[in-house]
């Protein structure tokens, strides 16, 4: 800690009350009063109700939220295998191919998703691949965004496990894929469920590359609630926008509750 005093402590602690209440909670308070608003002409909203959910839940918004669960599911979990896979390839090389490659895993995150979903378009908008108009390029275009993070939780648990487990396992004959079967990926539980819940967050917000290359009839809720909103219906969008802050929490506490093993320490 750089501060000592007991007055610089509660100041610091006051700045980020503050911060966190003008950054975090304000807007989230705004959106949610939105939410149930049926008219917002003074300070605060009136005519409050619950139509704006009831319509998110029925018709064509309810196809939004299986949408998002599904894409980023599904990207999650083709971003958890690639990211842990490359990770795993890494550990075994050299120091200098492992400080060669492994910026190359962050190049997606470093650029904006626009660019991601435009270099997508322009790559598979034609024969001998061509994904364009298919839910497939909304899937690649997610796992392209966050197969970074889910490389680099991965790569930062392996940094942490201790060799002597799978040293001991190598000395009583176990074969690499029993190894890693029953001794690496057990330790790494924690890291890759973290992994995972970054990655499906991610996925759950992500609109810049998404808006770009998605087909008809496969609509996420981002998506959705931009285009809510750039109709002049902001109330129906804060609705939406409600329920995928729901959804989301609901998936990330669901993963946090899967026992796993602590990886050991060092």
């Amino acid at each position: 800690m750089l501060l000592w005093s007991s007055a610089s402590k509660a100041a610091a602690w006051g700045l980020a009350a503050i911060l966190g209440l003008v950054i975090y909670l304000l807007p989230l308070a705004v959106i949610l009063l939105a939410s149930v608003a049926g008219q917002w002409n003074d300070a605060l909203p009136s005519a409050f109700t619950l139509g704006h959910y009831a319509d998110a839940l029925r018709g064509d918004s309810a196809g939004l939220l299986t949408t998002s669960l599904v894409t980023g599911a599904a990207a999650s979990l083709a971003a958890l295998v690639v990211g842990a896979w490359a990770a795993l390839a890494l550990r075994g090389m050299g120091r200098l191919p492992r400080r060669l490659l492994t910026p190359l895993f962050f190049i997606p995150s470093a650029v904006p998703s626009v660019s991601v979903g435009l270099g997508l378009l322009v790559a598979f908008s034609q024969p001998p691949v061509l994904l364009n108009g298919t839910v497939a390029i909304v899937l690649v275009a997610h796992l392209v965004l966050i197969s970074a993070f889910t490389f680099g939780n991965v790569s930062a648990g392996l940094e942490r496990l201790s060799p002597d487990f799978e040293q001991v396992a190598e000395s009583l004959g176990a074969r690499p894929f029993y190894k890693l079967r029953r001794v690496t990926l057990p330790l790494m539980m924690p890291y890759l469920l973290a992994a995972f819940s970054l990655s499906f967050a991610l996925s759950m917000g992500e609109l810049g590359a998404t808006v770009m290359v998605y087909p008809p009839g496969w609509v996420t809720m981002p998506v959705g609630i931009f285009s809510l909103t750039d109709r002049g219906e902001v109330f129906q969008g804060a609705a939406l926008t409600m329920l995928l802050v729901v959804l989301t929490l609901f998936v990330l506490a669901a993963v946090s509750k899967i026992p796993t093993r602590a990886a050991a320490p060092r």
